[in-house]
Order: C-alpha cells, then structure tokens, then sequence
C-alpha cells in the first residue's frame, strides 16, 4: 500500500506557481471549491520515488500570512489548523528570481510556523539574461532549508523539486525570525498564558482579526479573548515584524544573491509606458479586445453549429430508432435537448479562456487591471471586473467564471450580479427579429435606424451594468476591505501546457458543475411542454383534424402552401421549357398533387403540434400568465414564448415559429417574421408587434435574466442560491417595470 503526504504550493501571485503545479501534476488534477465558500480550490497528485504519492494543493496566491483577502484567509487557516485532513506534512513556496527579496517575506513567516518548508526559486532561465547570479549552499544554510531552482519554461529543476519532497522528514524545522524582540514584555504574556501553543501561531491567530476576518479561534481556545492590544497597537507591531523579517532577508540577500547592473532593463519599462499610457493603453486594450472577441464569435460560429447540428441528427435518430413512446420522447427532447444547451456553449468557453490565459501568462493583462482600476473603483468594481463585463458581449456564462480573477470578494460578487446585463449574442435573434419588425428603415447621419436601435441595446445594457454595481457597493454590507495591489510580471511567451491546461479545466468546471443543474431544468421544462392534463391536449389530434375537415387550414398554411407549389409548378414548367424533363400535363398534375399533399401533411402536424402545446402545461402556463404580460402588450403565446426563452434566449423565436406552425426550412427567420407582422391583437384589432409592444420587448429582453445556464453558473461561483435567487427576482422586475413603463407610453 502507497503511502500519501500532503503538499502545500503556495506563494505570491505570479511567480509561477500555477506552472510548477501542472509540471507535478499533469492531467492528475481537479479543480472545485473550499466547502462553504467560493475560494477555489485546485489540487493533484504527484508520484514520487518509493510507492510515496503526494497530494499537492495549490493554494491561492498571498503576498504574506497577515491576510487582505477571504483567499489569503483560507491558506492561513489550513497552515494552522493541524486538525485539517488537507493539513500540509511539508510546504513547497515558490518565488521568482528576479523578486527574490520580496517573496522571502512569506517564506520566512511559514517557517517559523515549523512546517517542514521547501524554497522553489523558479524562472531560473531567466538569470543569464538579468545578470543574477545565486550562491545557493550558502543560501540553504542561511535560511535552514533546501532549494530547487527550477525552470518551467524548459522543464528543469522538477525532479529535483520532487526529490526534496519525498525526503521532507529530513528538512530542518529550526526558525528563522525571533519575533518576540519586537516586544518581549507582551510575548513573554502570551506565552505564560498559553504555555501549550506555538507563539507564532498564537499571534497569527490573534492577528488576523486586524486584517480581513476571525479566524477559526477555536485553532486556539480563549484567543480572542486575549485583548491585552487594540487593533492599532497590534498593527504597529505587525509593521515592527516585517521590517525584522526583511532586515533579515537582507542580511541573507547581501551576501548570496548578485545583480549585475548593467543587464539589460529597459524593455519592459518601454513597453508599460505604452501599454499603461493614459490614452494609448485604453485604445490598445479596446482594439486587442474587438479583435478576442470577433475571433470568439467567428472560430465558435462553424464548432457550434456542428454541435447542433449534431445532436439535432442525433435526436432525430433516437426518434426513428427507438420504439415511440415517453422514453424516447425524454431521451430525444429532453436529455439530448439538455446535453446540447450545456455541449454547445463548449466552443465560447474554451475559446474566452484561452485568450484570457494567453493574456495572463503574457503579462499583458496585469496592466489592464491597472489601468481600469481608476475607472472602475467608483462603481464598486476594480480593474479586474472590465473581462468579464466585456466578455458577456459574447457570452454570460464564461463571463461570470472570468470573475475568479478578482480577489475582493465584494468586488467579485458585484462584478457576478451585475454582468449579465451585459447584452449577449444569444439575445441578438431576439433583437434582430423586433427590431426588423418595430423599427422603421431609415437613416440618421448615415446610419440606420435599426443598426442605431441595435447599439443602443448594448450600450443600454453596459450601462444597468455599471449603475447597479454602484448601488450594490451601497447597500452591500459586506466586510470586504479594498487593498488594490496588482503585480506587474516580466513579459514571457506564453507556455503551451499551462494556456491547455487553463482552457481544458475551466471547461470542465462548466460542464460538470453547471451541466448537471442545465441538464435538470431542461428536462423540467420538456415535461411542462410535451404534457397536459386537459382534453383539449390528450384529443389534440382529432380536435385538430375535425377542425380542417370544416374550416381548412390556417389562413397562413393555406396562404404558404399556395405560395409553395406556385414556385414548385413554376420551376417545373421552367425545366420543360429548357427540356430537362420531357414529361406532360398530367404528370404535372400528379407531382402538384403529391407535393400538395406532403404540404398538407406537415401543415397538419404542425397545427397540432402547435394546439397541443397552447394546451399543455406550459401553454396552460402562458395563458394564466398573459393577464400579468397583457400590460406590456403581450398575448399569451408571446408569454410562453417568453416562459422558454428561460432555457436559453434564442428559443424564444423557435417558440414562436411552433406556436405559429412555422417549420424549420431554411426561411424560417423570413416566415416567422411574416406570420408575426399578420398576427393581430384581437382586444385592439391592430398589429400584434407595432412599436410600443416590440420596444417593451426588447427592453425586457435588455434587462432580464438571461437564462437557467447564467444562474446555474451564478450558484456555483457564489456557492449559495441565495445571490441567483436574487438576481432573478431583481433583473425580472427591473425588466417588467421599465418595458410596463415603456408600453404604457409609446402605445
């Protein structure tokens, strides 16, 4: 039996540690959340010599033990709770060469904590070129510890690294810092108090009320009663540690760690003067994200469509294989229906993340949190809240998982609440469709009224996005302190095997995580579609067929099939004309017939499938619905319409196009438009969809919950149901309000 030990990778942000993990690792890694909270927790495992497996947990970056945030809060918590199962038997810290200094800071305060700790100097290609030379024994004997200076970029140091792991048990737990001189009156108290407990882990336990939020105190019992200090005198002296802690690191530093001075540095403060510029930064980051963004919505178009395309020939086989009957029914319009609303957003997904990986490990995206953050503090938001808000123009879903970026979870829960009001492209058919209808052609400044319409919906949406996040900032009572730091990495090539493994688990998270509850709602909502309880839908068939035998189709079959075989008898006597069939009036006669015929047919099927679904639940939903929807100028069909638009937003034009008994030939967008500008309102006898009814919907559809797959991602990156639950409730409202509002004016 393989004996396992427990890894902890931590350091500061940026220093590789996300590399170091994936070349330990591979593919033997999952990704979730710490129980309770949102904080995400990344972990794998690594086979070392002797049978030894070590579970490695990558825990979120942090400057130091003092904590500003709930990510830094959760790897202190777990240094210190020996009771925890993930509790590390040693500790791997990665730095960077060229910051050396300041990621010792953490590495001392972890030592003296008396984990066995390993120090990963990392990116050590990179000293030939800065002129950093390292006395490494010396270094080790200093710090009491043993060193891997380790490349990811060209793979070396790895084994190294795992070789010092698997002989932990060997590393010296000797501290580094004596902190008690910093006051030796106050810890000779605490350590007469509690003569049991660490003294270092007495005061970080103390201390971290001081900085973010209490820690578990029952780690240490009685230790928040120990108020001997106030908080500004605890401060004072958590100020007096550090400056002992690199008073320290620069004694080590002095003599083990040489920079040749004139090693090429001036690079990257070129390129930060451009990029960061005050104009030209945000011209640049405006240009490279029209550029993300259309190549998300070109290279996703075609894996989409085939994804569809896909499970529609799939659920069409099931259909002509299966025996007929509920099952089949189920699997082919219910579970495959629901397996494609979560396969299908795949391409957007895996495309988002990867260019915001390939800006991340690039070292660009650094800069563009620091150059949105002046725009963005006063909503609430920091800079690292502009992806996401952006890259809901594509689609919500990756957009509220781009949020993980942000560490401040008040800023993070903001950023997740307010994005989808971020117009989508899944509303776009919606928009296009009413806009085609309501709006008339015509220009303003070379521009058309539509196209105008069209943009105004977006900057619309941008803006409820911008303004609600500063009224949550305001009401959100949420102990949440700000520190904005954001560290400025070296420019690199991006590593192939860190942006896949980036790419390949964010869109797993979404299809596990989220699918399961998409799967959920869609089969719910089959159900609600493909059941009745009345007579009217059980008999649906012969109602439907009784009804045609007396009154014939619906004026607009009759009108389409006449328009149908006009064009078919047109075409054929247009191929006997230029003798490409040599045959007579009869035979013309029997084709118009079969074609007839077959027109007929569907027609048929289509007006019953189309009663059945007014009269199932959902359409029995719609109609106990429409006397809420009547005052935005709305009829019950546009209500159920509406009612499955929830699934996703483009399935509100393909219920209309089944209520209206539009097939799915390759003009279905021209004939759903056309039946939608006959439809008539029977309480007014005018136009269905005349201006004051399409802008009600367009600004409900501007401003209302986008759809289950947005919520269900929203409950697992807020870990509650709660915010969601909100969130729809919100968005809902603010939506009838203002389309009520609208209605009511412009009618």
């Amino acid at each position: 039996m393989s004996k396992q030990i427990n890894v902890a990778l931590i350091g500061n942000p940026n220093t590789g540690k996300t590399s170091v993990f994936n070349q330990l690792t591979g593919l033997k890694q999952k990704v979730g959340n710490y129980p309770g909270i949102t904080v995400e927790k990344k972990e794998g495992i690594c086979k070392l010599d002797r049978g030894v497996k070590a579970h490695i947990l990558d825990l979120p970056g942090t400057y130091s033990l003092n904590t500003t945030s709930l990510d830094e809060s959760v790897a202190v918590e777990l240094l210190l709770n020996k009771n925890d199962k993930n509790h590390p038997d040693v500790a791997v810290v990665i730095s960077d060469v060229e910051n050396l200094k300041r990621n010792l800071l953490l590495f001392t305060q972890i030592k003296d904590l008396k984990i066995p700790a390993i120090l990963v100097i990392n990116m050590a290609d990179r000293m030939s070129k800065k002129g950093i030379s390292l006395d490494i024994p010396l270094l080790e004997e200093k710090l009491n510890t043993k060193i891997a200076l380790v490349s990811t970029r060209k793979g070396t140091g790895i084994e190294r690294l795992k070789e010092l792991i698997a002989d932990y048990k060997n590393l010296s737990s000797t501290q580094n810092v004596d902190i008690t001189v910093i006051e030796p009156n106050y810890f000779e108290r605490l350590k007469t108090t509690f003569p049991k407990q660490d003294l270092y882990k007495l005061w970080l336990v103390i201390t971290q009320d001081v900085n973010f939020m209490p820690i578990e105190k029952k780690l240490i019992k009685d230790a928040s009663s120990f108020a001997t200090k106030t908080k500004s005198e605890l401060k004072r002296l958590q100020q007096k540690e550090t400056i002992l802690r690199y008073q320290f690191i620069n004694g080590i530093l002095k003599e083990t760690y040489k920079v040749d001075s004139n090693a090429a540095k001036g690079f990257r403060a070129s390129i930060d003067k451009i990029l960061t510029h005050k104009v030209f930064g945000y011209l640049i980051f405006f240009v490279i994200l029209l550029t993300i963004f259309q190549a998300i919505y070109d290279w996703s178009e075609y894996p989409m469509d085939f994804i569809d395309q896909m499970f529609a020939s799939a659920s069409e086989w099931v259909k002509n294989t299966l025996p007929a009957g509920v099952f089949t029914d189920l699997l082919a319009e219910g579970i495959l229906a629901g397996i494609s609303g979560i396969v299908i957003f795949i391409p957007q997904i895996a495309f988002l993340f990867l260019f915001i990986s390939l800006l991340e490990e690039s070292g660009y995206m650094s800069r563009v949190v620091f150059l949105m953050d002046r725009l963005m503090r006063p909503f609430g938001l920091s800079g690292k809240s502009v992806v996401p808000l952006i890259s809901g123009t594509a689609c919500a879903i990756p957009a509220v998982m781009a949020t993980r970026t942000i560490e401040n979870w008040k800023e993070r829960l903001i950023t997740i609440l307010v994005t989808p009001f971020t117009t989508c492209s899944a509303r776009l058919p919606i928009y296009l469709i009413i806009i085609s209808l309501v709006i008339p052609e015509g220009r303003f400044l070379g521009l058309g009224y539509q196209a105008l319409t069209l943009m105004l919906l977006y900057l619309i949406g941008f803006a409820a996005a911008i303004l609600s996040a500063m009224i949550l900032n305001k009401i959100l009572k949420i102990k949440s302190r700000t520190f904005f730091v954001v560290e400025m990495p070296n420019y690199k090539l991006p590593l192939f095997k860190n942006v896949a493994y980036t790419v390949w688990e964010k869109t797993k998270s979404f299809v596990f995580g989220a699918g399961k509850i998409i799967l959920a709602i869609s089969v719910v909502l089959w159900f609600l579609g493909s059941n009745g309880y009345s007579e009217k839908f059980r008999n649906a068939e012969d109602i439907v067929q009784k009804r045609i035998e007396t009154e014939g189709l619906s004026t607009f079959n009759q009108t389409s099939i006449a328009e149908e075989l006009s064009a078919y008898q047109n075409a054929l006597q247009d191929s006997i004309a230029k003798k490409r069939y040599n045959i007579d009036l009869a035979e013309i006669n029997d084709s118009l017939g079969l074609r007839r015929a077959a027109l007929t047919a569907k027609a048929t099927s289509q007006e019953i499938s189309s009663y059945k679904k007014e009269n199932s639940y959902i359409g029995n939903i719609g109609k106990a619905i429409e006397p809420i929807v009547r005052p935005l100028g709305y009829d019950w069909k546009i209500g159920i319409a509406v009612l499955t638009s929830f699934a996703a937003r483009e399935v509100f034009v393909g219920t209309l196009a089944t209520i209206y008994s539009v097939g799915s030939d390759e003009e279905d967008t021209t004939t759903i438009k056309q039946r939608m500008e006959a439809e008539i309102n029977p309480r007014t006898g005018k136009p269905l969809f005349n201006l004051a009814s399409g802008i009600s919907l367009l600004l409900f559809y501007a401003f209302a919950m986008q759809c289950m797959s947005t919520l269900a991602i929203v409950k697992r990156e807020t870990n509650s149901w709660k915010w969601p639950a909100a969130q729809l409730v919100f968005m809902s409202l603010f939506a009838y309000i203002v389309s009520l509002i609208a209605y009511q004016i412009l009618k």
